[in-house]
């Protein structure tokens, strides 16, 4: 891989942080949501950063995406979706956890487009400047 320019550093941080936000709108939706096993329960989805070098500057790139946590088991044997023992799975999502997340995950992203603001305000300066 060349030498990264600022535009492609803070491009790849937002497609990454674009991921993560993804991940958190799917834990959201599944928040609460029931299962008839443990193996069919949501587990919240969280991205694996890596740190991408390119001679001197480094960005930021997603290799996998990961599910995480364990399912909470209740006793419920009304509900339509119990087990032969009456139980039911609920997704293993901490709705709060996921709201903190969203807020850093978007503070981190409009960062990066005030890099790249930045970046294309000092670049048309110097354009001017030869003029």
């Amino acid at each position: 891989m060349s030498n990264l320019s600022t535009f492609d550093i803070a491009g790849r941080a937002m497609a990454a942080q674009l991921v993560r936000l993804n991940t958190v709108a799917s834990n959201l939706a599944n928040a609460g949501a029931v299962a008839g096993s443990e193996t069919g329960a949501f587990r919240a989805l969280k991205p694996v950063f890596t740190t991408v070098y390119a001679g001197a500057a480094a960005t930021v790139d997603v290799s996998s995406i990961e599910r995480t946590g364990t399912p909470e088991r209740r006793n419920d044997p009304k509900h339509p979706l119990a087990d032969a023992d009456g139980n039911i799975w609920i997704a293993a999502v901490d709705p709060n956890q996921e709201l903190v997340e969203m807020v850093e995950t978007s503070r981190q992203y409009a960062n990066n487009v005030e890099v790249l603001t930045t970046a294309k305000a000092l670049a048309l300066d110097t354009l001017r400047m030869g003029r």
